[in-house]
């Protein structure tokens, strides 16, 4: 299937809004009046453009001075979820720009900063109506200076494209290869439904099924990135599974694949309960949602990369932990 008329309305957004002085107008030229938008706390769900330009973009560019995305991966589909059929289009890298003013109450350091960001559209005659905008606040605030997480299980660092350098699928893609991804994420996705041992071996065997040894998972700021099975299952697969307990899969709103990309979002994808451990946090008893993008890159006939988004700020927020509030009241 060919997707190339939807990337263009997205690529054409993209131009102009990094060009464009008023957003505004940009946003009534390419996005749907009534559009339905999906962002982090403190954004969480909008039902129209305007709102969304007003609160989210405007906002970002009068903190960000200069601001370009910097994209990694670049991809399409055909989603079959029920309600939610159609084309989508999928962005995934950092916004860059010189933080000179406050934003979400963080305090600038005048100097280069990224939000890292991932990014579902819809689209439909040539307009975007539906988004999935997911970004890293935790990480902008943690090059801001404001470290609002104290303990996390692997390594924070501004992340990086894909190894192969070969994300950005602007032409056509071969329908084989695309089926092959989309076998290798369901397969792992079946894997994930049941939780079993988290036992360092069971694990470790487990996880071979889907992932290449020196598998690579980028995952958000409060969490960290990890390398190779041994250190993921070390690092956020174990703790992971042992900081909850009565975890409910609660499907997905997107799921695509295009070549060797493929990706999901869900709203949320999962919910659980907070038994102790997790991020360093001791038990809540309460249960809570988890937003989360996942970005695959497939090698062969496993999973090579992982790039991961989930909302951690809504999570603890549902936790009664305002990490944002409490975080931004003592920085500089």
């Amino acid at each position: 299937m060919n997707f190339q008329s939807e990337k263009q309305v997205l690529l054409d957004f993209y131009d102009a809004l990094d060009k464009e002085p008023e957003t505004k107008s940009v946003f009534k030229k390419y996005v749907s009046d009534d559009l339905i938008w999906r962002g982090f706390h403190p954004f969480n769900e909008i039902y129209n453009s305007e709102t969304v330009y007003k609160l989210f973009w405007e906002p970002l560019k009068k903190s960000l001075s200069s601001l370009t995305r910097r994209m990694d991966i670049f991809f399409a589909g055909a989603n079959t979820i029920p309600g939610h059929e159609g084309v989508w289009v999928v962005s995934m890298g950092h916004f860059m720009g010189l933080f000179d003013k406050p934003w979400l109450k963080i305090s600038p350091n005048k100097k280069l900063t990224f939000l890292r960001y991932a990014e579902f559209n819809k689209i439909v005659s040539n307009k975007i109506v539906e988004t999935a905008m997911f970004f890293d606040i935790p990480h902008f605030m943690s090059q801001a200076g404001v470290y609002p997480f104290h303990y996390q299980t692997g390594a924070n660092l501004v992340q990086p494209g894909p190894s192969s350098h070969d994300g950005l699928l602007f032409e056509d893609q071969d329908a084989a290869e695309t089926i092959k991804t989309k076998k290798a994420i369901e397969d792992m996705i079946d894997d994930l439904k049941v939780w079993k041992s988290t036992d360092r071996g069971s694990l470790i065997k487990e996880l071979k099924k889907s992932w290449h040894q020196d598998m690579l998972w980028w995952g958000p700021s409060g969490i960290g990135a990890t390398y190779t099975i041994e250190r993921y299952a070390e690092q956020h697969c174990r703790p992971f599974r042992e900081s909850f307990k009565e975890r409910q899969f609660n499907g997905h709103i997107c799921r695509i694949t295009e070549g060797f990309f493929g990706g999901f979002f869900g709203w949320p994808n999962l919910s659980l309960v907070h038994s102790g451990g997790f991020m360093g946090m001791p038990s809540t008893g309460k249960r809570g949602d988890m937003r989360v993008i996942d970005i695959y890159r497939r090698e062969g006939k496993k999973l090579k990369e992982n790039w991961i988004f989930i909302d951690l700020l809504h999570f603890w927020k549902m936790q009664d932990i305002d990490i944002l509030d409490r975080t931004t009241k003592i920085s500089p």
